[in-house]
């Protein structure tokens, strides 16, 4: 296993929940913003590093991909309330436009990760049943 700090998507993603988290504190005190909106953007926002963190000790390789399934919904959700909190004035565009780079390029590396891993098991399953006489067409 991979040390965390070496690992870039849980680097990344814990950063990120951290950067939710202060941004949540910031808005909710520091200007009037729909509160409702800013929970829902804690709750997906730091789920990410949750499922992550939690798919590091997997006990299956498709239980992993189950769980980092689950961190890139996640992660989409949040995009999706980052773009409300735009359009509604809570964040101006300097302020989006930074945590909406962090948030693409964990989407990115999510969209990696469960497309390789699904390959994986994809070619792991044809190979077992090449290795047990049985043809996939």
């Amino acid at each position: 296993m991979t040390p965390a700090r070496d690992n870039i998507i849980i680097r990344k993603t814990e950063l990120f929940a951290d950067r939710v988290a202060r941004m949540y504190r910031y808005l909710s005190e520091k200007r009037a913003g729909d509160k409702d909106m800013l929970k829902q953007i804690v709750r997906s926002g730091t789920s990410i590093g949750a499922n992550v963190s939690e798919s590091q000790f997997a006990q299956t390789k498709p239980d992993f991909l189950t769980k980092m399934t689950i961190a890139l919904k996640e992660a989409n959700e949040t995009r999706f309330w980052l773009r409300r909190l735009l359009a509604y004035g809570s964040l101006n565009q300097k302020e989006f436009d930074s945590i909406a780079n962090d948030i693409e390029e964990i989407i990115s590396i999510l969209t990696t990760i469960t497309r390789t891993t699904r390959e994986n098991l994809r070619n792991a399953r044809n190979e077992g049943n090449c290795r047990n006489g049985k043809n996939e067409g």
